[in-house]
């Protein structure tokens, strides 16, 4: 397994790092400094090798939670929010502290998921990342918890890791954790479990072998990771899922080593930027039922997405949201940038072009979903 790591490790020339709750703060409570300033300086080397690295971090409600004497995590959201900000604020000034040591610079970027929901936002998010890399200067993001409202945050980190590997173009994706990697059952609770070394398709096998494993700290878990393993497949980026604690864990992962688990991406479904942007970057607002003859056309034909098909429309939403397409047998079978509102699309769906053009005119005859804003998963 070695070689085929090695295969996909050839041509790396910038990875992103992502870094979670569990391997950032101590049993006690607060960061753990001997493990920052190991990440710290694994990274500084791996950045003398003329790598670009890219930070994802979390730890900032753990580290405000110490900062403020805290004993236990809030359950007012304000309050969260409140620890979320002064969290930050000493999580960056440990990061600058350990990497000037090393002759480093480095740059926050805070984001939320409304940053990537918006296109012109989130195609800022990647010019503010190149030119920070154009500086010599280490990125280091997080999700902005000081001002995300629950429905506008990416829940976990990993997710956040993947999006911005596939933004950025990254060669490899590393995300560190207080796991050795993705186990075929449940390690916490099996003696037996074996780690999964290799995974070359991430089938309904590898996701429910996923649950039930994570950390106290975190909110993520393996079932974000499988996620981000899939995202990362989708935009042709190698995963590996390592634990933290090994020495020189980021430059054996670089090495081939077989350690943790490798994700080789599926490169007969990578898909566009675009398409990557509205699969896992926008917020869905609504979703329409198709039938079986629409599910066969958009599937298996690459067609556009045509009013006759749609059996039934569910939520509120405007030209131009994202919306989820389900199934007859109601499986998410696609995501697209819907080109009418809710309502037309209601007062339409499972009319032909002539009955449309009868009843209502030029203005609603078109494609309900577009096949170039429409990811078929």
């Amino acid at each position: 397994m070695e070689d085929l790591r090695k295969k996909y490790l050839k041509k790396v020339k910038r990875i992103v790092v992502k870094i979670g709750s569990s391997s950032l703060t101590s049993p006690i409570g607060g960061l753990d400094m001997e493990n920052l300033q190991k990440f710290t300086g694994e990274i500084s080397k791996i950045k003398d090798n003329n790598l670009e690295v890219i930070i994802v971090t979390s730890g900032a409600i753990a580290a405000g939670l110490k900062y403020l004497n805290l004993k236990e995590r809030p359950k007012k959201y304000s309050m969260l929010q409140a620890v979320a900000a002064v969290g930050q604020h000493d999580l960056m000034r440990v990061y600058s502290s350990f990497f000037y040591k090393n002759s480093k610079k480095v740059g926050q970027i805070l984001v939320t998921r409304e940053d990537t929901t918006r296109r012109e936002q989130y195609l800022n998010i990647k010019n503010t990342i190149d030119s920070l890399l154009n500086l010599d200067v280490i990125p280091i993001i997080n999700e902005n918890d000081s001002v995300a409202l629950d429905e506008i945050k990416f829940g976990d980190n990993d997710t956040l890791a993947a999006l911005i590997a596939g933004l950025i173009e990254a060669d490899l994706l590393i995300v560190l954790s207080d796991i050795d990697g993705l186990f075929d059952k449940n390690p916490q609770v099996n003696s037996d479990a074996e780690l999964i070394s290799f995974v070359e398709n991430i089938t309904e096998e590898i996701e429910k072998v996923a649950g039930g494993i994570g950390s106290s700290y975190g909110s993520g878990g393996m079932v974000t990771k499988i996620r981000s393993a899939k995202i990362c497949s989708l935009s042709g980026i190698p995963m590996a899922i390592a634990n933290s604690r090994e020495p020189d864990v980021i430059q054996r992962v670089l090495n081939g080593e077989n350690i943790g688990t490798f994700f080789i991406p599926e490169e007969t479904k990578r898909i566009t930027s675009i398409k990557r942007w509205i699969a896992y970057g926008m917020v869905t607002k609504g979703s329409i039922k198709i039938d079986k003859g629409a599910e066969e056309a958009i599937v298996k034909k690459g067609k556009s997405l045509l009013p006759v098909g749609v059996t039934e429309v569910n939520g509120c939403f405007i030209k131009g949201d994202n919306i989820m397409v389900i199934s007859t047998d109601n499986r998410i079978i696609a995501k697209g940038i819907s080109n009418l509102v809710s309502e037309n699309i209601s007062m339409v769906k499972g009319k032909n072009e002539k009955e449309i053009l009868e009843e209502f005119g030029p203005d609603l005859c078109c494609e309900v979903i577009h096949r170039d804003s429409l990811v078929v998963f």
